[in-house]
Order: structure tokens, then C-alpha cells, then sequence
């Protein structure tokens, strides 16, 4: 029986490293988590390492509030 699309993407999903952008512990940093690729992807460029900052500040400040989970806007655009 082949699986589901929902289930092929968080087959996917799990498969990929998933870190933050200095490898240290969100929770002692504050950073947003992302795949590597993407990690990598942000830091080559300018522009990505100011989409980067913002995330992560965006992150921090709803960490603050005592929020769980932020909406960063890494992940907006993506095909899933």
C-alpha cells in the first residue's frame, strides 16, 4: 500500500537535520529552528543573514512572551 502524500512529507520532514544557525540549544540561544540546508542557504547571502536576524529576533521576542512557537516567516513560500 503506498502511503499518502501528507505521509511521503513528514517522512521527509523527519529525515531532514534540523538545527539552529549556531548549533547551540534554541532554548539557551532563542534562535529558530531549520533544516541545515536552509541554515546554510540564509548564511551564504546578505540578505539571507538579515532574513535570518529577523527571524531569530522575531523568535526571541514571542520566547519572551511566553509563547511557544513564532511566526518567523523562514518556511513562508515554501512548497510542501
Amino acid at each position: 500500500m503506498s502511503k499518502a502524500k501528507s505521509q511521503k512529507s513528514l517522512d521527509k520532514w523527519t529525515k531532514e537535520k534540523w538545527r539552529t544557525a549556531s548549533g547551540k540549544k534554541s532554548s539557551k540561544t532563542g534562535e529558530v529552528y531549520a533544516p541545515a540546508k536552509t541554515i546554510a542557504k540564509l548564511k551564504s547571502t546578505v540578505a539571507g543573514r538579515k532574513k535570518l536576524a529577523a527571524a531569530n529576533a522575531k523568535k526571541k521576542a514571542a520566547t519572551k512572551k511566553g509563547k511557544q512557537h513564532a511566526k518567523h516567516g523562514l518556511h513562508k513560500g515554501k512548497k510542501r
